[in-house]
């Protein structure tokens, strides 16, 4: 406990942070998806906060958490900055651990998500195949607390994961809470991994450690939707940039099988392995000359070695490849934060007058431009980033940037990936500014009910003055210059004082 004292007192941004994740957590049983037709919440004398005054309370309990975590948050990467506060890799690391901690006890909010990870586990445990049985195949809360939309679509999810989330829901039956609880617990070894493996990508570039693990593991709109929420991709994530790091430091064979398990928890991951093949190329140029044996050596492993890590987890699950079919319902999933889903609404809208068209009907075509463009842009890119490791890192990145741009649908939390491989390099203040502004917009617009603000004018509106404003703090303490006004304020009364002593004087 003393330790702790001394680490608030240290680092009180930190602590701050701290008190937002606690207060945001305990907003979420009044706000978030609490799982349906189950009573848990009214036997703990807690059910009133999710409706009337409660309701309200929880409201202001929730945003008023978030608020602190983007203030901390913000005010964390500018001290690292400036190389203020004393934030070296152990205290960053911890901090990171404190504010994950009171979000693991969060009602999921954000998102259904993780209902449906059980859901589809509990029809695998209950002897269907989920990539062609829907979890409305075995009825019970767990389907109840789902999207319904999802409920009777087949699974989308790799191999890998699909036996995690079996083991869950071997030890929590039909138990939503336990369930939840189990699969945030197995979720966080992501976050574990990418403490360990983010400073090292940094580091192995010049990048300073402590500021990776702030760009990415400190943002508060990750932590409630990956932790909070929670989300598969954290564990995604924490394989992806273990994979990577390994692979920096001289062991590809080793990086490249992380590489496989994490793209055997989702596919996306594997837009990273054709760049560990210049990154290898690149070690063994350092040594010695490459020769033409070398090239094709290299090339057959870096294909086969994580094909194999995929091929073990489908042969470990016994169904086959039927995860490719349920990459398709994710087209049900419209917003605007794709470029050809962005585009379908602007074609929609500016061809209203002359033609009604509807959105169904123009979004085939523009996600199929979309992926055209998006295959020819991943070889360019793989081709143009292949002179050494740097390099390759840079052209993983944009790889897969272009990815979440061009896909058919993508969520807010996705665009993290790509900086990942940005840690490496010491990025500009309009970057890590950027990475600020999109990061709050998102927590705002997506609320913890799982709807989205971003159709409503005035509270999208809202939205980007506070993204911007918090953008702008991270470069300067008081972009509204509102210590400029408390001083004259303030000041006001003590010129007239003097003005008015000063009068008194002269009149005797």
């Amino acid at each position: 406990m003393t330790a702790l004292r001394r680490w608030v007192r240290t680092h009180p941004d930190a602590g701050l942070g701290f008190l937002g994740a606690v207060l945001l957590s305990i907003g979420t049983y009044g706000l978030a998806d609490i799982p349906r037709n189950d009573a848990t919440l009214a036997d703990l004398g807690l059910a009133p906060m999710s409706y009337g005054h409660g309701k309200t309370l929880s409201w202001l309990v929730f945003w008023g958490g978030a608020a602190l975590m983007v203030i901390a948050w913000v005010r964390i990467g500018r001290a690292m900055a400036a190389d203020e506060g004393g934030w070296d890799l152990r205290s960053t690391r911890l901090t990171v651990y404190s504010w994950t901690a009171p979000l693991l006890f969060a009602i999921p909010v954000f998102s259904r998500d993780v209902y449906a990870y059980l859901g589809q586990a509990r029809v695998l445990a209950a002897g269907f195949n989920p990539y062609y049985d829907g979890p409305a195949h075995y009825p019970g809360p767990i389907v109840d607390s789902m999207a319904q939309i999802w409920a009777p679509t087949t699974s989308p999810y790799s191999p890998a994961f699909l036996l995690l989330a079996r083991g869950v829901v071997g030890v929590s039956g039909d138990n939503v809470w336990l369930g939840v609880f189990l699969m945030r617990l197995v979720l966080l070894v992501g976050l574990v991994l990418s403490v360990w493996a983010l400073p090292k990508i940094a580091a192995r570039f010049g990048a300073a450690p402590p500021a990776a693990l702030w760009l990415i593991l400190l943002n508060p709109m990750l932590l409630a939707h990956l932790v909070g929420g929670p989300h598969l991709e954290l564990l995604m994530m924490g394989f992806l940039a273990a994979g990577i790091a390994v692979a920096l430091t001289g062991r590809p064979v080793l990086g490249l099988l992380l590489l496989g398990c994490a793209a055997s928890i989702k596919i996306t991951a594997a837009i990273a392995i054709p760049f560990v093949f210049w990154i290898w190329l690149d070690q063994v140029r350092r040594r010695r000359a490459v020769t033409g044996r070398d090239r094709v050596g290299i090339f057959a492993a870096t294909a086969l070695v994580p094909v194999a890590v995929f091929g073990v987890f489908t042969l470990l699950l016994g169904l086959g490849v039927g995860w490719i079919n349920g990459l398709s319902w994710a087209s049900r999933i419209i917003n605007p934060f794709t470029v050809p889903t962005l585009v379908g609404h602007v074609v929609t809208y500016v061809a209203a007058p002359w033609q009604v068209w509807n959105l169904q009907e123009v979004l085939p075509v523009t996600r199929a431009v979309g992926q055209a463009v998006l295959a020819v842009l991943l070889v360019w890119l793989w081709w143009r980033f292949r002179t050494d490791a740097r390099s390759a890192m840079a052209g993983a990145g944009w790889a897969m940037l272009a990815l979440l741009l061009l896909e058919p649908s993508t969520l807010p939390w996705y665009y993290v990936w790509a900086l990942v491989f940005a840690v490496a390099f010491p990025l500009p203040l309009w970057v890590r500014q950027v990475v600020v502004g999109v990061s709050v917009y998102f927590f705002i617009v997506f609320q913890p009910d799982d709807s989205i603000l971003f159709y409503k004018p005035i509270e999208s509106l809202l939205a980007i003055a506070l993204a911007v404003l918090a953008a702008l703090a991270l470069g300067r303490p008081d972009p509204l210059r509102l210590g400029r006004a408390r001083r004259w304020a303030f000041a006001a009364p003590a010129h007239r004082d003097t003005a008015a002593r000063d009068t008194a004087d002269r009149d005797d």
